[in-house]
C-alpha cells in the first residue's frame, strides 16, 4: 500500500466504502448515561479538489430504519417515534461548501434533513488517511462530527422524552471512501 503525499493526488470522484464507514451518534439518557448508536445502511458519493477543497463535495444518504443501539425495544421507538422512519425514510446530507481550516482538517457545510426537515449544519472532519489498496484502488479516510439540537429537526417522542433524554445529540463519522477510475 502506498502513503499520498500530495493533496492534489487525491482529487476525483468517490464513493462510499460502506463496510469501512461508520456513521454514529451519542445522545445523553436518563442520569446522564450516553447512549451511543450507529446506522446500518447508507450510501453515498464525495467530489474531492485536492488542488482547491472548496470545489470539493458529498452527499450521504442513510435510511433511518437501519438505526442499532442494541436494544431492539428502544431501537423500535428511535425508528418509528422519534425519527417517523415510516413517513420519513431516508436521513439525508448535501454539502453546499467546503472550507479547508488546517493542513488536514477541514469544514464541510451542508444541508441535513431528518424527519423531512431541512437545516443547515457545519462538520469538522479531519483527513486521516490515503493510500492504495491491494487492488490498486485509491481509499481516503475521514474522521468527522457535528453536535446537534434535537429539536431543530423535531426529533422527540413526546413531553416526558424531552426531559429523558438529551437535547441535543453528536453525530460521529467515520469515513472511507474509494476513487471510481
Amino acid at each position: 500500500m502506498t502513503t499520498m503525499t500530495t493533496p492534489s493526488e487525491l482529487t476525483g470522484d468517490y464513493v462510499l466504502d460502506t463496510a469501512r464507514t461508520r456513521i454514529g451518534f451519542v445522545a445523553r439518557h436518563t442520569m446522564g448515561t450516553r447512549v451511543r448508536g450507529r446506522f446500518d445502511v447508507f450510501e453515498g458519493s464525495a467530489h474531492l479538489d485536492g488542488g482547491d477543497p472548496s470545489k470539493s463535495g458529498a452527499r450521504l444518504t442513510i435510511q433511518a430504519k437501519s438505526i442499532q443501539t442494541r436494544n431492539e425495544q428502544r431501537d423500535e421507538q428511535l425508528s418509528s417515534k422519534f425519527l417517523s422512519a415510516d413517513d420519513h425514510p431516508a436521513i439525508t446530507f448535501t454539502s453546499i461548501a467546503v472550507d479547508q481550516v488546517g493542513e488536514t482538517t477541514f469544514e464541510v457545510a451542508g444541508d441535513l434533513t431528518i424527519r423531512g426537515v431541512t437545516k443547515p449544519v457545519t462538520v469538522d472532519f479531519e483527513l486521516t488517511g490515503a493510500e492504495h489498496d491491494r487492488r490498486g484502488d485509491l481509499r481516503v479516510t475521514f474522521r468527522g462530527g457535528v453536535t446537534i439540537s434535537r429539536s431543530d429537526w423535531g426529533v422527540n417522542w413526546n413531553v416526558a422524552t424531552s426531559a429523558a433524554v438529551g437535547s441535543k445529540a453528536r453525530l460521529e463519522l467515520d469515513v472511507a471512501v474509494i476513487r471510481q477510475a
